[in-house]
């Protein structure tokens, strides 16, 4: 519990500085590092002749869509011909066509959802010109567009400024740096960087065994840091070489964290009130609640989580098997219960999708919290899209309750009406669309049951897994599904495209018409959603409509294998 509480104290403290500073850069405000990284952007500007005048959101999202579909292309290229370029030590073949596309979808949409084992499928070229270089893209354009749309609902600006502009300034003023000052932790702490082939040594036992090398901690620090997941190796962060030490758990838990909690900071400073100066705010009003309401969500996950795998597996203890430690299936013993369920929270709730330990072995409900929250999508999120869909339902509030007194209702001044609920409703309906869909057909069709290795309640909690994972670009699995088949490869493929482009798009289109609107004046009638009571009216509504939306399904997977482990 010491271990928890001292991360999270940290990741309060960090958070701060760093939504200071990220709103300094969305904002285009003075910072200390101007002199040196004007510099830079404006090299980059000029070779890229990029034109810097500001967007509306038809062209703000346009310029998203083609600028990451060139990268798709490329990358497919590479991982297709990998074979026979350069810095492939190891001999890697060429991705099969599927895999590939499923791969490069995955890491164009800050997904990260592997069906290969790092060292085994990727050339060190492919790691690094594919895999890495999408790592910092795919993270830049989710944080562009979540600036964009803050400046649409703040309504200080004419345009939802560049989007080029935006992808520059993020990934050289953030993205990079910290990158830097992260992955050297990694590497003191022992985490490898290198070119060197994989290396075979003799073990304490008189055998041989490989050891897969390369340039481990460049993945793995932007993977956090830009909430993208994935891993240089199939056993992603359980591993000693991407994950040494207690120290890189607290680095790498951190760095995922970060940046998605400072995007709630910029959010609230970008909507501070206007017409009297506020003194400088910690977070901003609306910044607060949101905040708030996000904590509230992670905080009973975590819980529940953290006391679903301390009470441990009742089968394991009744074939002799202490679990006084708790459940121990599947977990590092260097990070226990504690680190384990914290990491598990913090990667679907940050939809980052990183793991310490396999969920496929977490207890049914502790297996339920990472599930529910990628199916919420929406508890601090990653790359600011989690942000964004808080939005969604911060607005979807305001719209009830203003139904309910029977006014027309009203968000941050300005006028919420059937335009804006459409696309609300859209970007709401589209995510359980996919995960619900998807996972109708893989158990109807004989394709998708064959990836199944678990024929009980478990089984259907896999699929819905895996889709809620895909949808929520998150990336992290149920890893006892065989999804390396055309089947799951396309399916999986489709539910983060989708899951990725409709809802930024809609959201753009949001911000774009409240940009368009008047402010209204602040009455007696308006309601406030920068208290408490909006913060508590929020989670209900989070709930409710999961509650709404997942539980049948819920209830035939996890709650079922739950109430069948320590009931029957």
């Amino acid at each position: 519990m010491l271990q928890i509480a001292l991360t999270l104290a940290i990741f309060v403290l960090a958070v701060i500085p760093m939504g200071r500073y990220m709103y300094h850069i969305a904002a285009k405000k003075k910072t200390f590092a101007d002199p040196f990284f004007d510099r830079v952007d404006n090299g980059i500007y000029r070779i890229c002749r990029i034109d810097r005048k500001g967007m509306n959101w038809k062209t703000y999202a346009l310029s998203l869509l083609m600028a990451n579909a060139v990268m798709v292309f490329a990358g497919y290229l590479v991982l297709r011909l990998q074979y026979v370029l350069f810095l492939n030590p190891n001999g890697i073949e060429a991705m099969e066509p599927t895999l590939s596309f499923n791969t490069i979808i995955s890491f164009m949409t800050n997904t990260n959802l592997q069906h290969y084992s790092g060292e085994s499928g990727l050339s060190y070229l492919s790691q690094m010109l594919v895999i890495i270089f999408m790592m910092f893209t795919s993270a830049a354009s989710g944080y562009a567009a979540c600036m964009a749309f803050c400046r649409g609902l703040a309504g200080k600006s004419k345009d939802l400024g560049n989007f080029y502009e935006d992808m520059v300034r993020i990934t050289t003023r953030i993205l990079i740096p910290w990158s830097l000052i992260f992955g050297l932790v990694l590497i003191w702490q022992g985490c490898p960087e290198t070119f060197g082939s994989n290396i075979t040594v003799e073990t304490i036992h008189g055998k041989l065994q490989d050891f897969a090398m390369g340039p481990i901690a460049a993945l793995e620090i932007i993977k956090h840091l830009g909430t993208n997941g994935g891993g240089f190796l199939g056993a992603n962060s359980s591993t000693p070489f991407e994950n040494p030490t207690v120290i890189t758990d607290i680095v790498e838990l951190i760095s995922m964290m970060i940046l998605p909690g400072a995007c709630v900071l910029t959010f609230g400073k970008m909507c501070q009130d206007r017409k009297r100066k506020e003194k400088e705010p910690v977070f901003g009003k609306q910044g607060r609640t949101i905040f708030a309401a996000m904590s509230v969500i992670f905080l009973i996950g975590l819980t529940l989580c953290f006391v679903s795998e301390k009470a441990g597996n009742p089968v394991l203890e009744t074939a002799g098997i202490s679990q006084e430690m708790g459940s121990m299936e599947g977990k590092e013993v260097r990070f226990g219960v504690d680190q384990s369920a914290l990491f598990t929270t913090v990667t679907t709730s940050f939809t980052t999708g990183t793991v310490n330990n396999m969920h496929d072995t977490l207890t049914p409900l502790g297996g339920m919290v990472p599930l529910l929250h990628m199916m919420l999508n929406c508890v601090f999120g990653g790359k600011g899209v989690g942000l964004m869909n808080m939005l969604m339902y911060a607005i979807l509030a305001v719209f009830i309750c203003g139904l309910m007194v029977g006014r027309t209702p009203e968000y941050l001044g300005k006028k919420i009406e059937g335009r804006e609920m459409k696309l609300v409703a859209l970007v709401l309906i589209v995510h359980p669309l996919l995960i619900l869909g998807f996972s109708a057909l893989a158990v109807s069709t004989q394709a998708g049951l064959e990836g199944i290795s678990n024929p009980g309640f478990h089984g259907l909690s896999q699929v819905l897994y895996e889709y809620a994972s895909a949808s929520a670009n998150n990336g992290s699995g149920f890893e006892g599904l065989s999804d390396n088949s055309y089947f799951w490869n396309i399916t999986t493929g489709l539910a983060m495209f989708f899951g990725r482009y409709i809802a930024i798009i809609a959201q753009l289109a949001i911000a774009g018409s409240l940009l368009a609107k008047k402010s209204t004046r602040v009455s007696i009638g308006t309601m406030r959603t920068d208290n408490t009571v909006f913060t508590i009216l929020l989670v209900f509504i989070v709930y409710i409509f999961a509650a709404l939306t997942f539980f049948p399904a819920l209830a035939l997977g996890p709650v079922a294998e739950h109430l069948t482990l320590w009931f029957s």
